[in-house]
């Protein structure tokens, strides 16, 4: 495995996701509220700059790698579960919102997993619809992580309605990608009978 930028940026993300949940649960009050939730709304704010970055970087240098390609979403799904636990903890979030997420992330990676055992992979590629779904929830969880009003403006509720919004386009593209896979699901049902 050879390090690069692109690398390097997924690895990131995937090491600020303890410091992002340490910043919620460090013992003793090292911090007031408002100030815990700007620092987590910053973490949080450049982890998914980096997602967007290691990609477009990848393949503006032409370093684009398998070992990327299966380290990415993984830090992507790390970053989001542990988020979406610390709001259902701090009671931001709807239980059912983080059920729908993250039963929708668990469940679409073990198809995809299957998908490639069975050469099928770009049945079910990452479309325009998945990644709607990825930018409503990284515009949300700010809003639910930052959680206090700005400008006159009700952040935690304009970030409830994203994140409802980012569960409905979650279960949206679900059924998406398993009406892709239907076809291959069925013929292999068919097989081992």
């Amino acid at each position: 495995m050879r390090f690069n930028l692109p690398i390097i940026l997924t690895w990131f993300r995937i090491l600020a996701v303890p410091l992002l949940v340490a910043v919620f649960y460090l013992p003793g009050p090292w911090a007031g509220k408002q100030e815990i939730n700007l620092c987590a709304t910053i973490i949080f704010t450049i982890a998914a700059f980096t997602d967007w970055a290691d990609g477009w970087l990848a393949r503006r240098n032409n370093q684009v790698s398998s070992f990327g390609a299966f380290l990415d979403p993984v830090a992507d799904k790390l970053m989001v579960a542990a988020v979406l636990l610390i709001l259902l903890d701090l009671e931001r979030i709807s239980v059912l919102v983080a059920i729908i997420i993250m039963g929708r992330e668990i469940a679409i990676s073990a198809l995809r997993e299957w998908m490639a055992q069975i050469g099928a992979a770009t049945n079910v590629a990452v479309s325009l619809l998945g990644k709607l779904k990825t930018v409503s929830q990284m515009v949300a969880i700010p809003l639910l992580l930052f959680h206090q009003p700005l400008w006159g403006l009700d952040v935690h509720a304009l970030g409830t309605v994203l994140i409802w919004m980012a569960a409905l386009l979650t279960l949206w593209s679900m059924f998406f990608y398993l009406h892709k896979a239907w076809p291959e699901i069925k013929q292999r049902q068919h097989v081992s009978r």
